[in-house]
C-alpha cells in the first residue's frame, strides 16, 4: 500500500483527508501521463478517460475537479455519471479507454468518499502508475527521465473535453441482461440497493429478466449511503423477504462491487457460501478451472473442509479482491472472492460485481432447481467472531509486544480447534480481530480478550 492508495484507492474523509485538491491533482497527472504515453508511442490521439460516481453529495465534487484536472491536461473526461464500480470496469475495456476512475468509498459512511484507479482492462490500476501519482500529489514526480514539479498545461486546440457517457452505463446494463441464462419468471426477488450506485441498475436487470422485483433502499439523497442498510446492515433485507414471501434477497454495497444474499427464510448467505455454491457448481459441469477457488485468509474453516470433501482445491491471498485477481491470473483460475461479498467471475468481469454475483445465484437455483437455502445449507459454517478496533496508528497497534502476545494465547488455546487472525483494514484506520473456535461463545471470548488488550495499551481512538 502508498502513502495514500490503499488496497481499493485513495479513501478517506470528504475535505479532512482527501480533498477536492487531491482530486485535481490525480487528474492533472493521468491526463497529463496517458496522453504523454500516447505520444511517445507516435500517436496523435488525446487521453481518453472514463469516470463513474456513487450517490455520495461530495462524490460531485470530486467528480468536477477530476475533471477539471483531466482536461487541463489535454485529456478528454467521459462521464458515466452515477454508476457501479464495475459497470466503469466494464466500460474502460470494452470501449478501450486509457483507464477509468471510479468516485466511490463503497461500504462506508457517506461522509467518506474514495477515488479508485483502473487501467484499461478493466483491471485495478499498477502499482508503479500508482507510486507516479502518489508523488504528484506530494509536489515532485520523475517519470520519462525527467523530474517534474508540474506537469505542463493543454493550451489552445490540445485543452480536452467532457464527454456524457451514459450510452456506456446503458451498455453495461444490457450486458449483465445478455449473462442471464434463465428466465426469473415468478421469481420473487428483493434487492437492497443501498442508497447507492446500484438503485437506478438492478432492478432494470432483473426486470428484464422477468422476476417480480422488489426494491428497498434505492432513494439516495445524498447522505443515506450504506445507513442502516446495504451488505452491511442486512437485517433490513432479511425482515423484508419474509414479510413479502420473497424467494431470495440480494444486498449490495454503496458502489456495487459486492452482494450479499438472503434466502427465502431470512438467514444471510455471505460471501463463503456463494464461492462453495457457485464452485460446486462449475466443478459439476467441468467448467471450474485449475479446479480452484481462490479465497482470502478470512474465509472460514467450514468453506474450506466442503471443498475438500466436494474435491475441489482452494488458495488463500491476503485480505482485498485486489489479491484474489491477481491470483487468478498469474495461476489460470476463473473464480473466487471475499466472505464479505467481493466475488469475481472472471470468465465475465474483471473486478467484483454484484449485480452478476445476484445472477449467477439465481442461475444456480434455477439450474438446480433448489431454494437458496437448500443450497447454502449443503455448507456447515464454524463460528466466528470479527471485531473491529478504530485506532490512531494500525502497524503501532498490530505490532505491540503485548498485543502480539495476547494473539499468541488465544492461538495456543485454539491449537487445531481454530484459529485467529489480526490485521490492519487496508482502507479505514481499523485493526481486525477475527476468531474461530467450536462455540460462538469461545470466539466471542477469545476474541474481546485480545481487544482488551489493544484498548488497555491506548491503541484504541
Amino acid at each position: 500500500m502508498g502513502k495514500y492508495f490503499g488496497t481499493d484507492g485513495f479513501r478517506g474523509e470528504a475535505n479532512i483527508n482527501l480533498t477536492a485538491d487531491h482530486a485535481y491533482k490525480v487528474g492533472r497527472f493521468l491526463g497529463w501521463y496517458f496522453g504523454e504515453k500516447k505520444r511517445r508511442e507516435g500517436s496523435s490521439e488525446e487521453a481518453r478517460i472514463v469516470i463513474g460516481k456513487d450517490t455520495r453529495r461530495s462524490s460531485y465534487m470530486f467528480e468536477y475537479s477530476l475533471i477539471a484536472g483531466l482536461v487541463a491536461s489535454g485529456a478528454d473526461a467521459y462521464m458515466l455519471h452515477v454508476t457501479t464500480t464495475p459497470s466503469v470496469a466494464y466500460v474502460a475495456r470494452v470501449d478501450e479507454f486509457d483507464c477509468g476512475i471510479m468516485i466511490s468509498a463503497s461500504h462506508n459512511p457517506y461522509f467518506d468518499n474514495g477515488i479508485k484507479l483502473i487501467n484499461g482492462q478493466g483491471e485495478k490500476m499498477d502499482e508503479e502508475t500508482i507510486d507516479l501519482v502518489e508523488q504528484y500529489i506530494d509536489g515532485s514526480v520523475t517519470v520519462f527521465g525527467e523530474t517534474l514539479t508540474e506537469v505542463p498545461f493543454a493550451t489552445r486546440d490540445r485543452i480536452g473535453r467532457t464527454v456524457d457517457y451514459v450510452s456506456g452505463r446503458n451498455r453495461y446494463i444490457g450486458y449483465l441482461i445478455s449473462l442471464g441464462l434463465y428466465s426469473f419468471k415468478n421469481k420473487r426477488v428483493a434487492l437492497d440497493c443501498a442508497n447507492g450506485a446500484a438503485w437506478n441498475i438492478a432492478k432494470a436487470v432483473f426486470d428484464a429478466l422477468g422476476a417480480h422485483t422488489y426494491v428497498i433502499n434505492a432513494d439516495p439523497d445524498g447522505f443515506n449511503i450504506n445507513t442502516d442498510c446495504g451488505s452491511t446492515h442486512i437485517e433490513g433485507l432479511q425482515k423484508y423477504v419474509v414479510e413479502h414471501n420473497c424467494d431470495v434477497g440480494f444486498a449490495y454495497d454503496g458502489d456495487t462491487d459486492r452482494c450479499l444474499c438472503v434466502d427465502e427464510t431470512g438467514a444471510v448467505v455471505d460471501g463463503d457460501h456463494i464461492m462453495y455454491i457457485y464452485g460446486k457448481h462449475m466443478h459439476d459441469k467441468g467448467q471450474l478451472m485449475s479446479n480452484t477457488v481462490v479465497t482470502t485468509i478470512m474465509s472460514n474453516f467450514g468453506l474450506f473442509r466442503a471443498l475438500e470433501e466436494a474435491g475441489i482445491n482452494y488458495a488463500k491471498t491476503a485480505v482485498g479482491d485486489k489479491y484474489v485477481y491477481e491470483y487468478m491470473v498469474e495461476n489460470n483460475c476463473a473464480f473466487g472472492g471475499e466472505q464479505s461479498g467481493h466475488i469475481i467471475f472472471r470468465n465475465y468481469a474483471s473486478t467484483g460485481d454484484g449485480i452478476l454475483t445476484s445472477l449467477k445465484m439465481m442461475e444456480v437455483m434455477c439450474a438446480k432447481k433448489k431454494t437458496l437455502h437448500q443450497l447454502a445449507s449443503e455448507l456447515t459454517i464454524y463460528p466466528q467472531t470479527l471485531m473491529n478496533v478504530r485506532v490512531h496508528d494500525k502497524a503501532a497497534a498490530r505490532g505491540d509486544a503485548d498485543v502480539q502476545a495476547a494473539v499468541q494465547a488465544v492461538a495456543d488455546k485454539l491449537g487445531d480447534t481454530g484459529r485467529v487472525i489480526v490485521r490492519e483494514s487496508g482502507t479505514e484506520p481499523v485493526i481486525r480481530v477475527m476468531v474461530e473456535a467450536e462455540s460462538q461463545a469461545e470466539c466471542n471470548e477469545l476474541c474481546q480478550s485480545i481487544v482488551k488488550v489493544i484498548r488497555e495499551k491506548g491503541h484504541a481512538v
